[in-house]
């Protein structure tokens, strides 16, 4: 955690629990950081078997009857990851740079005009004698992308013993993730997303590895994803009177993001950025001064004078002159480039099934459901084999997935001990109560587009290394943001990279809607969306809320205006563009207000 130069303005957020889970051992090494899922400890104890045949390493399984078998076995697949980057890196780094084809690779990757890159023509120019001092100060500016975990806090279910016996609170699936990745060899972050967890948070005041040295460094780093600064400033706070420092706030969209898509409000991701940008530095001081205070009660190493504290968004970003617009506009330190790696084969596991079906979608096949089992929206796509099999099942009347992992069993509706609403014991309950009248057949359309994310959000990186996963469940579920559909054609991770950079412009559909634009009318439509389930249901709260949610877009809308003529673009077609669209969606936003108006006798 300690500075260095950061060879990349951006990051790969983690995609699923398996679309990312080698990524770093695919492109750390060339400086570029990202995050891997941590909640599935039998993928990654899969995964390292895999990696330790591909890289000759000695695998020892560790089997479900050991002691404390999810963390080790999330501990062991981080420091084989660990392993393979720093062989890797060490290689690219040492090896004759005139022949080194990774090392070549690693500065055709960096944007134009990095220091490194002048660095390194400085070094083709000098003299014999220049060249070993320029040569060992341009190797202490090489870097590995960081290794970045990611730990979802509501996923957490508490865990028994093979008796039945409830296991101490620090066994549950998020705390043992996070033992799991502080026991770990690896110093990069962990990233907690979907809201506060105090246990978790808690727990993690336990390890050392959160506080500082003797030189005030963070040994390994938290960072926060959040939709808006109030969370930050909350769960920043909570963390800081525990003597813990968040090194990032990692902002993402409520909509315009992959995977489980938590909604502001009608909070606008504009209005949010400027936010932070006008309390940054209260922002930073604040936490500072908590943590500090708190560390000083300790009685423990307090933090440097200057401690690591970014700011980054992530969330439907399409374009370089988006993401350079959006770092010097709001003075992010970085943005995160998510769906649009899962055209990369260099850079994801995608199976050559999944990235068939991607290519082949329409824009209508991505889309905000009701399949994950934690009752939150979720991104999908419509022509997943994962979908196909769900819609079989029904089809069989078999509905519902059998249940061997069990990470998201939260339901208690039927059972005392928690049971998953996707499997098959629940939905077949569920049917009981619909064919007794007891419940509408909306809910049960409902309940029957829940999908075993567990399994299908894992077995893509099985598949993508060539092997089949346990029990042969090969059925994927993929949640790309809507972003990607947008994207068609597979791209090398130098394409990607220069397209971001803006040194090469892949194929994106020129009628792909500008970031702002896109996401409000995410936003318009799962405003249209809410109208439809809760008008009817005549409470002021129900009522209040939608007022609120309308309110919010509106104000959203009118910053954009104001600040519209601002905003980098490609052209000013698309800027007009911009303008009519924003007329437009304020009109039908407007519209909703009749909505709320009492039926007339």
């Amino acid at each position: 955690m300690s500075p260095h130069f950061t060879a990349h303005s951006f990051h790969i957020p983690v995609m699923g629990l398996g679309y990312t889970v080698d990524t770093p051992i695919k492109v750390a090494k060339y400086g570029i950081s990202s995050v891997i899922s941590i909640m599935d400890d039998h993928l990654l104890e899969d995964m390292r078997k895999i990696y330790s045949k591909k890289y000759v390493r000695e695998f020892a399984p560790i089997q479900d009857t050991e002691e404390d078998y999810r963390a080790k076995r999330i501990t062991a697949y981080l420091n084989l990851t660990q392993s393979i980057v720093e062989e890797q890196f060490n290689k690219l780094a040492n090896e004759d740079w005139e022949t080194n084809t990774e090392f070549r690779k690693y500065l055709d990757l960096l944007p134009n005009g990095t220091s490194l890159l002048k660095l390194a023509q400085k070094l083709e120019g000098s003299s014999e004698s220049e060249k070993f001092q320029l040569r060992e100060e341009f190797k202490s500016k090489l870097s590995m992308g960081a290794i970045d975990v990611n730990i979802m806090t509501k996923v957490d279910k508490l865990n028994s013993d093979k008796e039945g016996n409830e296991l101490p609170r620090e066994y549950s699936d998020a705390l043992s993730a996070l033992r799991g990745f502080a026991k770990s060899n690896v110093n990069g972050s962990v990233v907690f997303s979907a809201g506060m967890n105090p246990a978790l948070y808690g727990y993690a005041e336990q390890f050392s590895a959160f506080h500082p040295n003797q030189f005030g460094e963070l040994p390994k780093g938290i960072i926060l994803k959040v939709s808006d600064y109030r969370s930050a400033l909350i769960q920043g706070k909570f963390l800081a009177k525990k003597g813990l420092w968040v090194s990032e706030f990692r902002i993402e969209s409520g909509l315009n993001c992959g995977g489980h898509a938590f909604a502001t409000d009608g909070f606008l991701i504009g209005p949010i950025l400027e936010e932070f940008k006008n309390n940054r530095n209260e922002l930073f001081q604040t936490l500072y001064e908590t943590c500090q205070k708190s560390l000083e009660n300790k009685g423990v190493k307090k933090l440097s004078e200057s401690p690591p504290f970014k700011i980054t968004y992530q969330g439907g970003i399409g374009t370089a002159t988006e993401d350079s617009f959006l770092r010097a506009y709001y003075e992010l330190d970085g943005t995160g480039w998510g769906s649009p790696f899962l055209l990369v084969p260099e850079a994801t596991s995608v199976d050559d099934d999944t990235l068939e079906r991607l290519l082949k979608a329409r824009k209508s096949d991505f889309y905000l459901s009701y399949a994950s089992p934690l009752g939150v929206p979720f991104n999908n796509l419509r022509i997943s084999s994962g979908e196909e099999q769900r819609l079989a099942r029904i089809e069989k009347n078999r509905a519902g997935s059998p249940c061997y992992k069990k990470f998201l069993s939260n339901n208690t509706e039927f059972t005392d001990q928690p049971i998953c609403s996707a499997s098959r014991q629940y939905q077949v309950l569920k049917a009981k109560q619909f064919a007794a009248g007891v419940i509408a057949s909306e809910e049960m359309d409902n309940v029957l587009a829940k999908d075993c994310l567990c399994e299908g959000l894992s077995a893509p990186a099985i598949l993508a290394a060539g092997e089949t996963p346990r029990r042969n469940l090969t059925a994927v579920t993929i949640c790309p943001g809507p972003n990607l559909a947008y994207f068609k054609g597979t791209f090398t991770l130098k394409e990607m990279t220069d397209h971001i950079y803006g040194k090469f412009s892949l194929n994106v559909d020129l009628e792909r809607p500008h970031v702002f634009v896109k996401e409000l009318q995410l936003y318009v439509a799962y405003l249209k969306k809410e109208f439809e389930v809760k008008i009817s249901e005549k409470t002021a709260k129900k009522e209040a809320y939608l007022e609120k949610f309308r309110s919010n877009l509106i104000d959203g809308v009118s910053y954009y205006q104001k600040m519209i003529n601002s905003v980098q673009v490609d052209s000013e077609d698309i800027l007009q563009k911009m303008k009519g669209q924003f007329i437009n969606l304020k009109k039908e936003i407007e519209a909703f207000t009749t909505l709320l108006k009492p039926e007339v006798a």
